[in-house]
């Protein structure tokens, strides 16, 4: 996504770190140039142990996590950004995400949290839109994939007439944001593809 890509690189070029921490997070900038998220992520906890609050590193350290897969380190240090720079977009972007893979995860199949995985995916997603101010595609279409999968989650278990109608709200949903994501790229067939999954879906539950 361009948009953090860019907020990524900026911070290399730009930091208000403070100083005592300023030669790790230099080092973790370095890495992170070369795609190398493991060192990042060492010369970041290093800087983050010296000062904690610090949202630039906090940031570099939630997309590192992310990038390595570590979604719940991820979580949880985008989560303590948050409440340091409540409108950060990346920090909802990013941490909706890792929750999602989470929520999806084979290994979590037993997981009696897997619900409330997709539901804080979708809301950290929506929180996203609405601080970014204006329809992001990519957001848009993470969000589109989290409603998807929570209403195929929900669907496996589904049993009452009120329970189908919820899984159908939720493939609805995604489909208005897939359809949304077509509007500004209309050639997507991966997205149109999507669109007529949702609504077999949809089909199946009547």
């Amino acid at each position: 996504m361009n948009y953090f890509k860019q907020a990524v690189l900026g911070l290399i070029l730009f930091s208000s770190t403070s100083s005592f921490a300023q030669s790790n997070y230099d080092k973790s900038m370095q890495a992170m140039m070369k795609g190398d998220y493991k060192t990042a992520v060492v010369q970041l906890e290093k800087a983050d142990t010296k000062d904690p609050d610090n949202a630039n590193v906090l940031k570099m350290l939630g997309y590192s996590y992310f990038q390595n897969g570590e979604y719940e380190k991820s979580i949880s240090t985008y989560s303590r950004l948050v409440v340091i720079k409540p409108g950060e977009v990346s920090a909802y972007y990013y941490r909706g995400k890792a929750r999602l893979n989470i929520a999806n995860d084979p290994k979590e199949s037993l997981n009696s949290m897997r619900e409330n995985f997709y539901t804080a995916s979708i809301k950290d997603f929506t929180k996203a839109i609405e601080i970014s101010g204006e329809e992001d595609s990519q957001m848009l279409q993470n969000r589109a994939l989290a409603y998807k999968d929570y209403a195929i989650f929900r669907s496996f278990k589904v049993k009452k007439k009120e329970e189908k109608a919820a899984c159908v709200a939720l493939f609805n949903n995604s489909i208005a944001d897939f359809q949304k994501v077509l509007t500004m790229q209309p050639l997507r067939k991966d997205i149109i593809d999507w669109v007529a999954y949702d609504k077999a879906q949809i089909l199946s539950l009547k």
